[in-house]
């Protein structure tokens, strides 16, 4: 009998703790619908909003650090939480593509996030998914999206989390994409930042950054390889072009397949080891983060560079230099 009650006592506590679990859990659902929600209604830049600074100069071939870019950025981007953001981005991200979570204390709105990076097949599906869009309704909203200045097929499908009506049409949610986009970007790209950077230019490095780099800060790094490239009209050499070319067919698994040394000979304008310059357009959707980087990259003398096991960033200022140090990470050079 005294067993009996023991185990009953148990199997008790179980159950509340159990409970206990699943409305902590819901509680926090809830929380992050309550985040992102909150977000979308603090979204909206003001009016008079200072340009971009720029510290790369193309004509005279040369990158000075522009003074105002540490002011920029600590009152632009830099207060808030990063790996938070990042962290929570992706959870949400998860979640939204879960029919359960989007009907989770509002079954007539739903969620959207678009994330920095994605091409813009990725986003359309799962902005298509979500709102439940057939094919035709998935060809307008991207044919809007395109359409609209600057007229580039990729990189305005401006990232972040938006939330709309269940019932919301493509022109609903390219109207809400395209005045973040405008906010974030266009009121920021003064005349005198274009006559030093073409926006088209600036978006299609960024989505390079976005595809190619860890953080900001090596997302400011690598930019400034790119432009030491393209200031010696030498091949950028970026594997994520060849990741973009590879996601075009059909026979791929993923959109960012992995690559090998045979994609280097790729019949693609995008192959950036077989063509020198940009790209003709974006690969990505770059955020404003990565454009600022883009605008402003860190001074070296690199021409090379490559990632470690641990994301760690290594750069070299010529290829003798770079192989030894892929040897000396890896155990051999390429």
């Amino acid at each position: 009998m005294q067993k009996t009650s023991l185990l009953t006592r148990v199997i008790s506590y179980c159950v509340l703790i159990l409970i206990a679990l699943v409305l902590g859990g819901i509680s926090l659902l809830l929380q992050t619908k309550s985040i992102i929600y909150d977000k979308s209604l603090t979204a909206s830049t003001p009016e008079l909003v200072d340009p971009f600074p720029v510290s790369v100069n193309p004509q005279t071939q040369e990158i000075v650090e522009n003074p105002a870019f540490s002011t920029f950025y600590e009152t632009t981007f830099a207060q808030s939480d990063t790996a938070t953001n990042e962290l929570f981005g992706k959870f949400t991200a998860f979640l939204s593509g879960r029919d359960w979570y989007q009907n989770l204390a509002s079954p007539v709105s739903r969620i959207i996030v678009i994330w920095p990076g994605q091409r813009k097949e990725e986003v359309v599906t799962h902005i298509g998914d979500v709102l439940r869009w057939n094919d035709a309704q998935r060809a307008e909203f991207q044919e809007l999206i395109e359409s609209q200045t600057p007229t580039l097929p990729d990189g305005k499908y401006f990232p972040g989390h938006y939330v709309t009506h269940r019932n919301a049409s493509p022109l609903d949610i390219a109207s809400a994409i395209s005045t973040r986009f405008t906010e974030e970007v266009m009121l920021r790209y003064s005349e005198e930042v274009t006559s030093q950077v073409p926006l088209e230019d600036a978006l299609i490095i960024a989505s390079l950054l976005e595809r190619e780099a860890s953080d900001f800060q090596n997302q400011r790094e690598v930019a400034g390889v790119i432009w030491n490239r393209l200031f010696i009209d030498m091949p950028l050499q970026l594997d994520a072009t060849l990741q973009y070319v590879k996601g075009e067919y059909a026979q791929t698994a993923k959109w960012w397949p992995a690559v090998k040394p045979a994609d280097k000979f790729l019949d693609s304008e995008f192959n950036s080891y077989q063509n020198k310059g940009l790209p003709p357009s974006p690969i990505a959707n770059p955020s404003a983060e990565a454009i600022l980087a883009a605008l402003n990259p860190v001074p070296t003398d690199c021409l090379y560079y490559f990632h470690g096991p641990d994301a760690d960033y290594y750069c070299s200022v010529d290829y003798t230099e770079h192989v030894r140090k892929l040897k000396e990470v890896y155990g051999q050079g390429r």
